[in-house]
């Protein structure tokens, strides 16, 4: 008698768990009739037949496969190895390299061309099993029902699927929400008052402006739910699988392809206020696709919070209409701990006062470049070959990673034996990317010929001068903000104590002459300004 090994699935959870019994014990009454001997029984409960990831049995029916323990594989219908074209082709081709037949207890022996025709018959009624489902629920939100999953502010009503029922706890927090966006206040500054309350948002561990405002071609967030309007709306997106790992992906689908229809019961917002609401994020939207961008002012787009590291914006105007600045982080989440609100004009000044001071006597530049070019050549040797390590061992570690998978996928080896295995190579490979991220960009060595360094001069010369002539300017400040702009990379501003003032860190550009991306760090007090090391151009050893 030949050895033979059984096979059984069904899709989900809905599923009765003795359908794999049923399948089992009709398998067995098979081989009982065809002299069969079942030495193995390999099973996946609720497991669908798209796709092969996640379906343990099947993976250690592969293994036992490669280890030559069956000459036969048993299962009630071909569709039960996978509903997929491809996959059952896979399944066949693999099985048949190691001599194994597979029989199916409604159609015997498959070959080839019944491989082809089942694997099409399978696949054609999993995609119009799906679009019966779909059709069922577009006959579901015709009812009145939910066909999709919860939202914040309802919950479910035992006993009754698609029915939802209004949690007043969470609607309070919803109609203080489009309360509050239809009187004006930002999305950031709402987010940043709940979190500061602690109210627990609908997902994650933090309100963020994101959550409010969500996405008008998806139709997320809390702004765009018409369910709070009392409107069910359904088919917003489409669900996909992605074939190399299994995962399903959300698309946003057409909004004519939308379905929806009214139930007033489930009303949270009032109309007023949800038309005002929308009216406003029409504006808004309408504003920022028609106007044109501002010139920038002088830094911005560099100012830095010393606290966390986020950019630093407009905070407000205050009585005289001056402009003062805040962390981002702060106003986006309130997650910063630097509640500072500084003057702009106050931080330009401190820069500008501070840069006046750096550029005074420019022709020490020259002994600085040549210095510094010295300094790249020895280090561009050390960092160059550095970086080459690095990448050629990312490669090595990313190709195995490539390898394995392509085994899994290839049933060469099981997904239980290949997981902590990929998983350790994905851990191996970021700590070698985080290595390589860590690493400056190897230097180039510069040539200093003569004429280009009486270039470089004379720009630094030129940039003084505009600082001198241009920094207490109002309004024509172009050539300052240009050339400035063009030197600074970046201006940190730290927080000291209260009353204190604050402190700032410029970190700017080398000229293209020198072809550095950063170069010099400069400390400037609110009280008085101080420099660090030698100031705009550093000796090489602050490289």
């Amino acid at each position: 008698m030949k050895p033979a090994a059984i096979y059984a699935r069904f899709s989900t959870e809905l599923q009765n768990e003795k359908s794999t019994d049923d399948q089992i014990a009709l398998c067995r009454a098979y081989a009982a009739r065809h002299q069969l001997d079942v030495v193995a029984t390999f099973e996946d409960k609720a497991r669908s037949g798209a796709s092969v990831f996640g379906r343990d049995g099947l993976m250690q029916l592969m293994d036992a496969a490669r280890q030559h323990r069956f000459k036969v594989v048993i299962v009630e219908a071909l569709d039960r190895l996978s509903r997929d074209m491809e996959d059952l082709a896979g399944i066949h081709k693999r099985l048949s390299f190691q001599g194994i037949e597979i029989q199916a207890v409604h159609d015997g022996t498959a070959d080839s061309i019944l491989i082809g025709i089942r694997g099409l018959v399978g696949q054609m009624q999993r995609e119009d099993g799906a679009k019966k489902v779909r059709r069922g629920m577009a006959g579901v939100i015709r009812d009145g029902r939910h066909a999709g999953g919860r939202a914040y502010g309802y919950r479910t009503v035992p006993g009754k699927p698609g029915e939802l029922e209004i949690v007043e706890g969470e609607a309070t927090i919803v109609r203080r929400i489009f309360t509050a966006y239809a009187a004006g206040r930002a999305p950031r500054e709402i987010a940043q008052d709940l979190n500061r309350e602690n109210i627990h948002p609908p997902r994650g561990r933090r309100w963020n402006a994101s959550t409010i405002n969500g996405n008008a071609k998806r139709g997320t967030g809390l702004i765009f739910n018409e369910l709070y309007a009392g409107r069910i709306v359904w088919n917003k997106v489409r669900m996909v699988k992605d074939p190399d790992t299994g995962k399903r992906l959300s698309r946003p689908n057409p909004r004519e392809e939308w379905q929806s229809i009214d139930v007033p019961q489930l009303r949270i917002v009032e109309q007023s206020v949800w038309e005002q609401a929308h009216a406003l994020k029409t504006e808004k939207g309408h504003l920022a696709s028609h106007m044109k961008r501002r010139a920038p002012h002088l830094l911005s787009g560099l100012l830095r919070c010393g606290c966390c590291g986020s950019g630093m914006s407009v905070h407000d105007r205050d009585k005289t209409g001056k402009t003062r600045i805040r962390c981002s982080a702060v106003r986006e989440s309130g997650s910063c701990s630097n509640r500072r609100i500084i003057y702009l004009r106050d931080v330009e000044r401190l820069v500008l006062s501070g840069m006046v001071e750096e550029l005074k006597d420019p022709r020490l530049i020259e002994t600085y470049v040549r210095n510094y070019n010295s300094e790249r050549e020895r280090l561009a040797g050390n960092a160059s070959a550095e970086r080459l390590r690095l990448e050629a061992k990312r490669d090595r570690i990313e190709g195995e990673r490539q390898r394995n998978i392509d085994l899994v996928i290839k049933y060469v080896i099981s997904e239980e034996d290949a997981k902590q295995r990929i998983a350790e190579l994905k851990q191996e490979r970021l700590r070698v990317e985080a290595e390589l991220a860590a690493l400056e960009e190897a230097p180039t060595p510069i040539s200093l010929h003569p004429a280009t360094l009486d270039r470089y001069i004379e720009t630094v010369n030129a940039l003084a001068d505009t600082i001198a002539s241009h920094a207490s300017a109002e309004d024509d400040r172009g050539p300052l903000v240009s050339d400035f702009r063009a030197l600074v990379h970046s201006v940190i501003v730290h927080p000291k104590g209260p009353w204190e003032g604050f402190e700032i860190e410029v970190k700017g550009k080398l000229a293209a002459l020198v072809g550095g991306r950063v170069f010099p760090e400069a400390h400037h007090n609110s009280g008085g300004y101080m420099v660090a090391g030698e100031g705009l151009e550093p000796p090489t050893p602050g490289l």
